[in-house]
């Protein structure tokens, strides 16, 4: 078999990585659901090949500390514990390519991907980790703050609020359902949506306006975010009204955007089937999608729980269901 060497230099942090002619399985994304992946395929013996993309790593990358997930008593930095997950992978051998994958042919019993810098992978099978993008509001200062009192994950992040004030952005069943989960941290949450009714269903409104933590702003969107990151962080939100123009400020240290998740599945859209969010389609609690051999895991295919436990976790499943699937094909 042909091994192709390609060198993309860094040292010992990234060293010479094998291209075969035919790989037995690429897996595509760097987040916990990929990672996971690569192990599992790494101790199967199928010499998996990662393509990271950019930046590699997924949404943990920018999350500050993470204190739910297993096996880590004190919290972990987004980061570190992406470099856990790799480092422990490639011990176990995964090749990493740190590069982008701009097309797929995902069709026929060999796959062809084609990177960033022209380089087409042939494989016979392919796990899709490429994961989902948070929706943010697209503002200079909430970039600038993002892990800095401006999240889009209220459950990986509401602890750190204890006791504070803090606002969530939206106005569907999850912006309702992060506020209320707040409650349970929080002194006061403000839900800001720019309507003066929700869109959310009638028993999570009525869950929401019930409760006393809560406080509605109708007709408003942020206008602009107060802070610093190398301060104390947000520190308001100034908001402007819809219908008025005017302009308010209040007091948080923490802002949730709840405006939804893209899955980053364009590149592929036309091949894998998709339900009407745009999330891959997987069958019978498997991670099989609807063409043989390709596979998906993690938060491209997860419109729920969106959770790196649950990546990593459904990454292990498409690792195995692909071990299997290799071998009924007759593939050594």
């Amino acid at each position: 078999m042909t091994e192709i060497s390609i060198n993309f230099g860094g040292g010992d942090e990234m060293p010479d990585v094998e291209i075969r002619e035919l790989e037995n399985v690429v897996i595509v994304g760097s987040g916990p659901a990929g990672l996971t992946a690569a192990i599992y395929a790494s101790r199967a013996n199928l010499f998996p090949l990662l393509v990271e993309g950019y930046p590699g790593g997924g949404q943990l990358m920018e999350t500050t500390d993470v204190e739910n997930f297993p096996g880590y008593p004190e919290a972990v930095k987004g980061p570190d514990l992406i470099n856990d997950l790799k480092q422990q992978a490639l011990r176990f051998g995964t090749r990493f390519l740190a590069s982008e994958i701009v097309s797929f042919n995902l069709n026929g019993d060999v796959k062809e991907l084609t990177t960033d810098m022209g380089l087409k992978i042939k494989t016979r099978a392919v796990i899709l980790g490429t994961g989902a993008s948070a929706r943010y509001l697209g503002m200079e200062n909430e970039t600038k703050l993002k892990g800095y009192g401006v999240s889009a994950c209220a459950v990986c992040d509401g602890f750190f609020y204890r006791n504070q004030h803090v606002a969530v952005i939206g106005g569907g069943d999850s912006a309702l359902e992060d506020a209320l989960f707040l409650t349970k941290h929080a002194e006061k949450v403000y839900i800001v949506h720019r309507r003066d009714e929700f869109r959310a269903s009638k028993i999570m409104q009525q869950r929401a306006l019930s409760n006393p933590k809560v406080q509605i702003v109708w007709n408003s969107v942020v206008d602009d975010l107060v802070g610093e990151p190398d301060k104390d962080g947000l520190t308001a939100l100034r908001l402007r009204n819809t219908k008025t123009d005017e302009v308010t400020e209040i007091s948080v240290t923490g802002m949730f955007v709840a405006v939804g998740h893209d899955p980053n599945t364009t590149l592929f859209a036309n091949q894998v089937e998709l339900d009407k969010a745009g999330f891959i389609k997987t069958s019978d609690n498997t991670s099989h999608t609807n063409i043989p051999g390709v596979f998906a895991c993690g938060d491209v295919m997860d419109p729920r729980y969106k959770q790196a436990i649950t990546a990593a976790g459904s990454g292990c499943k498409a690792a195995l269901d692909t071990e299997k699937w290799l071998i009924e094909m007759g593939y050594e």
